[in-house]
């Protein structure tokens, strides 16, 4: 089969984690490790989210008093840091593969609503009077991220993958791509036809439905540091959705910065394609093709089966 892989920025860096290089190496590495099992079997695209990490640098920046990089720019960088430690360990436990990592484009609409409503979670967490500080000082926007408060900023829509053909061309050749960091860095079409970037990060786990779709694949697979998808996570009376309908999903709300765009995601690749998406975490990422663990969501469920 043909996967994509979707790993949360969270799976790199976890929530107050310390942001050091040997921190994230051991995450990478312990990622790759799910990750080669299925390599093994099956061909995978593997994309990755950037949250933690493109907040990081732009706090830096913003500490060393310089003039900010725009967060395409540092979408970028995070996109080349996280790719080489991927690649870098996906070879080092698959010795026979041949991976790369592809700096990708993701288009977006400059007129995107989203650019005016920021949603997406950058940056460390910090408690609610430490975030009004930082809010105050460097002019971000904030908003409750669980038990903490974090910096969020805009978040288009994605509509195109420039690097498309490229993706197609490497897959097909045999090669373990890893590619869509931190859903892209986000680009737009001038009048003039002319590709510039835009200030914000694209969803990964949007991105890579997009991909996921345009690519063929058999399936979606969104890792995450959670289980799986559940009603009512954090009360008294949670409980694990195991599989659910697409459609069905669209009748529970769950958080826009967290698990709400992994179901989304999931929704759209499940009704564009026919084919599943999962949802769990990480080191389950071989079993959850059994549907042992994890969320799966697929147009052949009736309704929402709980566990």
């Amino acid at each position: 089969m043909k996967i994509v892989v979707a790993l949360g920025g969270n799976a790199f860096l976890g929530r107050g984690e310390p942001p050091t290089l040997e921190t994230q190496r051991y995450n990478v590495r312990r990622a790759a490790r799910s990750l080669a099992t299925l390599a093994k079997c099956h061909t995978l695209i593997v994309t990755h989210g950037n949250g933690p990490q493109i907040g990081l640098l732009a706090l830096l920046a913003a500490d060393a008093h310089t003039d900010p990089y725009p967060l395409d720019v540092l979408g970028a960088e995070t996109e080349g840091m996280i790719g080489y430690l991927l690649a870098q360990e996906l070879a080092n436990e698959l010795p026979q593969a041949r991976v790369v990592t592809l700096l990708t484009r993701t288009i977006v609409r400059s007129d995107d609503p989203g650019l005016l409503q920021p949603t997406k979670f950058v940056g460390p967490m910090y408690e609610q009077a430490e975030a009004e500080k930082m809010a105050a000082r460097h002019g971000w926007k904030i908003a409750r991220d669980g038990q903490g408060w974090r910096r969020v900023v805009p978040s288009p829509e994605p509509t195109d993958i420039v690097e498309l053909a490229a993706v197609n061309h490497l897959c097909g050749a045999g090669f373990l791509v890893v590619c869509a960091g931190g859903g892209g860095v986000p680009v737009h079409r001038t009048d003039g036809n002319r590709l510039e970037g835009v200030e914000g990060v694209v969803d990964k786990d949007l991105a890579s439905a997009l991909l996921a779709t345009r690519v063929g694949a058999d399936c979606l697979m969104l890792l995450t540091d959670v289980p799986a998808v559940f009603d009512g996570w954090g009360s008294d009376h949670a409980r694990r959705i195991r599989s659910a309908h697409p459609e069905a999903l669209a009748e529970f709300n769950f958080p826009a910065g967290s698990m709400g765009p992994k179901v989304e995601a999931a929704r759209r690749f499940a009704m564009h394609t026919g084919g599943p998406a999962y949802i769990g975490a990480l080191g389950d990422a071989a079993s959850l093709l059994e549907c042992n663990t994890g969320t799966r969501v697929s147009m052949d469920v009736g309704g929402v089966g709980f566990a």
